[in-house]
């Protein structure tokens, strides 16, 4: 299979970057999740499961900061910015090398009013999970949707992919462990811009059709340089 599209996404649930290539590191695509919206009332990291708005705005990486920009294209420079923008009190706060962030998540996806669960991320970026630093999807996997609702790293030509599981890949340069299938969650029917709109009916068809799986996760082995173009094979 071959890369066909590569996306980073600077601050956790908000727009990314289309690469044409792109430096993996040990916690994932270099500047990935590196960010995070964090609400001072609940000591949470906020993404589109509890704040949509999020997928509104979007994130630009460069020489090691970000720049944010909210949907109406003026550029959010500071957290009282950010904050009137979303109409609560929050901090962009980059991710720490010790501690993550802690998300939250209903327990039942198409229960939104009902209880919701936590849980602690991993340290060094913003993801859910310390087995899934990279994702990845073939095309076929996104079936007849648009790949942007799954916020994919790497997206390949091809299918199959969920047959790598406990296996590692080359990805350009870079060698990555898969550690998890990935499970999809609310995030996926929410609007986004670009005309994407608010659809329930894909996560009740992946859970239906797919077994709630769309992608894989993997952990960095080591790291290395990826472009689109290259190949990815197990290893």
């Amino acid at each position: 299979m071959r890369v066909i599209e590569l996306w980073r996404f600077p601050v956790k649930s908000m727009q990314g970057e289309r690469m044409r290539a792109v430096e993996i590191t040990p916690v994932g695509l270099a500047g990935d999740r590196a960010w995070g919206v964090y609400d001072r009332a609940s000591g949470t990291v906020l993404t589109a499961r509890r704040e949509p708005r999020l997928l509104f705005a979007s994130a630009r990486y460069h020489e090691g900061q970000v720049v944010v920009t909210g949907d109406a294209g003026d550029v959010l420079a500071t957290d009282r910015d950010l904050s009137d923008w979303l109409g609560r009190d929050v901090e962009l706060r980059r991710a720490g090398t010790k501690a993550g962030g802690r998300f939250e998540a209903p327990a039942d996806d198409f229960e939104e009013h009902g209880v919701w669960k936590s849980w602690e991320g991993p340290p060094g970026s913003f993801h859910d999970s310390g087995r899934a630093r990279v994702s990845i999807a073939t095309v076929t996997s996104f079936g007849e949707w648009d790949p942007r609702r799954f916020r994919i790293n790497v997206a390949l030509d091809g299918e199959g992919e969920n047959a790598w599981f406990g296996r590692n890949l080359s990805l350009g340069t870079a060698v990555v462990e898969v550690r998890r299938h990935l499970d999809r969650c609310v995030v996926v029917t929410r609007a986004q811009p670009g005309g994407i709109e608010l659809d329930p009916d894909v996560l009740r068809i992946v859970n239906a059709e797919q077994g709630g799986i769309v992608g894989i996760g993997a952990n960095v082995v080591r790291p290395g340089h990826l472009a689109v173009g290259d190949e990815v094979e197990p290893c």
